[in-house]
């Protein structure tokens, strides 16, 4: 029989983020201050790690495109408050680039453990590679696990936030590889008459009754 210790609890999509109350480098942060704003939190590894530390520039990098799409950063490793600064400070030294944004020091593993970011089969004591994308409105839109060995594509993120909230503005979904400017797909006809209209129309970029695009 399955060691019930050993089963993850993950979040669902589509239902508000588990809440969290956390210290990080930037003072105490809970899931409520990032009310009114889009959140990627994302857990590594370890602090002083090659593939966590090329992670975290990288975000860095593109922090003006998230801050664009009106999105925060926020880190998470079962390090202590001390060790991040100090992994900061080495990256500022080191590397020349400067964390703007807070990680959470979780050492009791709550947050990690909440958001399943623990899997016995990788680490016992680490989180994995886990990427949580919450919405303005504090619901969880997008969950992405990447293994220890390897590191994860920013512009994906940059990417799926500019996709999700285009969605959201226009009622519609986006295909694979999607950009801006980009055709988009709109939701199939809800009536036979409607489809044939919106296939007569030439507004649309249809293939069949079901697969339509256009320009936003």
């Amino acid at each position: 029989m399955e060691n019930q210790s050993q089963v993850i609890a993950l979040p669902r999509l589509n239902e508000k983020a588990p809440a969290f109350d956390a210290v990080t480098t930037h003072g105490r942060k809970s899931l409520e201050d990032y009310k009114g704003k889009w959140l990627i939190l994302f857990s590594h590894p370890a602090d002083f790690t090659p593939v966590c530390t090329t992670e975290f520039m990288a975000f860095q990098a593109r922090k003006p495109q998230f801050d664009a799409l009106n999105c925060e950063l926020l880190g998470l490793s079962i390090d202590s408050h001390h060790s991040h600064i100090a992994w900061e400070l080495n990256i500022k030294e080191k590397f020349g680039v400067e964390i703007e944004f807070p990680i959470i020091a979780d050492l009791d593993m709550k947050v990690a453990t909440t958001y399943g970011m623990i899997h016995p089969g990788a680490a016992d004591t680490s989180a994995v590679r886990a990427t949580f994308i919450i919405d303005d409105k504090g619901v969880l839109r997008a969950m992405m696990y990447y293994p220890m060995s390897n590191g994860r594509s920013m512009d994906e993120f940059v990417r799926l936030v500019k996709a999700m909230q285009t969605s959201d503005e226009h009622g519609v979904a986006t295909p694979e590889g999607w950009q801006p400017g980009d055709k988009v797909i709109v939701p199939p006809a809800a009536t036979a008459e409607e489809a044939k209209a919106r296939m007569a129309s030439g507004e649309y970029e249809c293939v069949d009754f079901y697969f339509c695009k256009k320009s936003i």
